[in-house]
């Protein structure tokens, strides 16, 4: 499975943007789906994840109330629509696909795309 992220860039605070993450090789009905993100010198932390359906989805408490995880699986893509965006979301934000169908746990991810840099400035 490829991950593609697509849609990051630099952003006043209170702004929005919308990554999108396209995925090939697999059978994306089948791939639970999350976002996750670093910033420099930290661990790559959990954002949003939704289920094989779109039925079920998590967010981090940082972002809960102000990004909105889901997915096209016509389209073999993921979203995160990031409103109310703050300097502190600042990070490279990176999609991953897990064969589960649902968890929030950076170990249980196979597939990672390649980072899509967000920037939000005060």
């Amino acid at each position: 499975v490829q991950l593609q992220a697509s849609g990051g860039g630099l952003v006043q605070a209170g702004g929005s943007l919308r990554l999108s993450c396209a995925a090939s090789g697999g059978t994306f009905s089948r791939l639970g789906m999350g976002w996750f993100r670093q910033a420099p010198g930290r661990e790559r932390d959990f954002v949003a994840a939704i289920s094989w359906g779109g039925r079920s989805t998590r967010y981090a408490d940082s972002v809960k109330g102000r990004f909105t995880i889901s997915r096209d699986n016509a389209k073999n893509t993921v979203y995160l629509q990031m409103n109310s965006l703050k300097p502190e979301d600042t990070s490279v934000y990176y999609c991953a696909a897990t064969k589960l169908v649902f968890t929030t746990s950076r170990e249980d991810y196979n597939y990672w795309g390649q980072g899509s840099q967000v920037t939000v400035s005060s």
